[in-house]
Order: C-alpha cells, then structure tokens, then sequence
C-alpha cells in the first residue's frame, strides 16, 4: 500500500523544487544573488521597492546597495517559490505523522527532508548576510540537489514509477562510484559558479592555448577564505580561478568514463534507465562545452545547472530506487 496523497504532493514537488534549482542558479549566473542586500525582505520591504519613496527609503537603509528592480525581482521571486516549497514539504511532513502507524508510512524520510530544507532556508539567508560568501554559496547549491533528491527518493518510495523500478537490477559496485563522482562534480561545479571561474579558459579543450596553465592550487581551493569581503565577482587571482576551473575539466573526463561504463552496463542488461543516464550525460557534457564556446551565456549555464540536478536524480533512482520494491503496491 502507498499513501496516493503523499504520492501526488512528492510528484508536484520534484517539478517545484526543480524549479526553485533552476531559478536559484539563474539569480547566481545573473549576478542577482545580492539583488536584495537583506533576508527575508528587500531592504526593509516585504516585497521589492518601487515607489519613489520607498527606493529613496531602500538606498538609505543601504547607501552601498543601489536598488536595481530585476536583480531585486528574481531574488525575491527565488524566496518566494522555495518558501513555498518548505510549505510543501512540511504539509508531507504532517501527513506522514498521521498516518505513522502504517508500516510503509515513509515519517523518518519525511524528516529527513524537512530538516535538509530548513537547513537550506539558513543557508540561503547566510548567502545574502555573508555576501556570496563560496563556502556557503556552494554549499546552499548542494543544499537544493539534496532537497530535490529527498523529494524524489519520497516519490519513488509512494510508488512513483514503480514499472521502471521494477526492472532495475540491483545497484552495482559501479552505479555506487558514478553516484560519488557525479556529486563531487556538482560540488566541483558549484565552487567554480561561487568562485566566478567557469570563463577562467577561453577555450576548449586546451586553456588560454595551452594544456598546461598557469594554476594557483593553494589559492584556488582555500576553503579557509576570510568572511567579511562582498564575494560578488569573486575576488581570487586569475591564476586561482584557472585551476578550480581546469579541476573541474578533469573531473568532468573522470565523469564521463565512470557513468559511461555504468550507462554500458545498463544497456547490455535492456534497462531502459541507462538510455535515459545516457541522454543526461551527453547533453550535460555538451552544456558544459557550450558554456566557453558561447562565452557563459546565461540560459544554457542555467541549462547546464539543471541538466546536473536531472543526472542526479538518474543515479539517486539506479542507487537507491532498487530497495523500495517492496513498496511499491
């Protein structure tokens, strides 16, 4: 048995909080992350100042802070759609206590999730108060790839897509390594956004012409970095944004072996998942590409951060769906 309620507020909330992904990389690549210099209003307001008298008030209250309507919007609008999300997850929270006397009532994941997302509402009031600081600005980034793989580990645990989990085989030692790889990645990847290193090459596949840069390793990955500066375009070295970025390359090869190995796997053995891995794969690496050739433009880096949460989600579904059979109704 399965609870449906529960089933159909997960099932909307994997598309929301993919959503609430996407339109938070989308604030960070536009520059808007600081679009409302204060949390949880826009500088004093609950909504963004547009009033002569309020924009007056506003640069006031934050005379470093000009108000700029677009950057304000898409922060404000960010807030609002995440804040409507922890509403979501906290009315499955509840349901899942009322009905936690059923054996497969899923309370502790549940939990799990409410936790993790109050975890990363702190984190995005820390990203504004602390000016964009990396450490946290990344962090905050793996914050919703773990919110919207809780959401969708719930969907699948209420018997979403129970067909194709059906005919997953068990998780292999392989399928364990792509799901590591692919989450250091997307850490590797939130720091180059938070660090404002993805145009540190200008070309691909060498850097700057050559395979061989000038890198600054020490620099580039401190994670010991002062807290206190505005971290708005990143304040490290060229030679330190080189290396985060060049890193990230290499880890981009490593992915590509790892998962495409798993991907070979699963097609041998007619799992209709490893053509689906497949598909997330080659459109993640070639958004990635894309991203220097094009010079960073803004939606296809968007594209490129949402396509990872959807690669996620297909090694979360290989790796852990297979122990929900019995479930499944």
């Amino acid at each position: 048995m399965v609870n449906t309620q529960i089933k159909k507020l997960a099932g909307f909330g994997v598309l929301f909080a993919l959503m609430v992904v996407s339109v938070g990389a989308y604030t960070r690549l536009a520059d808007a992350g600081l679009g409302c210099p204060d949390w949880p209003g826009c500088y004093g307001f609950l909504t963004v100042p547009d009033q002569v008298e309020e924009v007056e008030l506003a640069e006031t209250r934050y005379p470093g802070a000009p108000v700029e309507f677009v950057k304000a919007w898409w922060e404000m609008g960010h807030r609002y759609i995440a804040g409507a999300l922890l509403v979501l997850v906290f009315s499955m929270l509840v349901m899942a206590y009322r009905g936690r006397e059923r054996e497969d009532t899923p309370l502790a994941l549940a939990s799990v999730l409410m936790v993790t997302i109050l975890c990363q509402a702190a984190f995005g009031a820390w990203t504004v108060t602390l000016k964009l600081w990396p450490q946290v600005v990344t962090a905050h980034l793996l914050g919703g790839f773990a919110t919207l793989s809780l959401i969708w580990l719930l969907y699948l645990r209420q018997g979403g897509l129970s067909q194709i989990v059906a005919a997953l085989p068990p998780p292999t030692l392989l399928a364990r390594v792509a799901f590591a790889v692919v989450v250091l990645q997307i850490m590797l990847g939130g720091w180059v956004s938070s660090n404002y290193a993805a145009l540190a090459c200008f070309d691909f596949p060498s850097c700057d012409g050559t395979y061989s840069p000038s890198m600054d390793f020490q620099q580039g990955f401190n994670i010991f970095q002062s807290v206190g500066p505005n971290y708005l375009g990143g304040i490290m070295t060229s030679e330190a944004r080189t290396a985060i970025h060049w890193v990230h390359r290499i880890g981009a090869i490593i992915v590509l072996f790892v998962v495409g190995g798993l991907i070979l796997q699963l097609v041998r053995q007619a799992v209709i998942v490893g053509y689906v891995l497949l598909a997330a794969l080659v459109a993640q690496i070639t958004l990635g590409i894309l991203n220097v050739v094009w010079v960073l433009p803004l939606l296809n880096a968007t594209a490129h951060n949402t396509v990872g949460a959807l690669l996620l989600l297909v090694l979360v579904t290989i790796n852990f769906a297979p122990r929900l059979r019995t479930v499944q109704s």
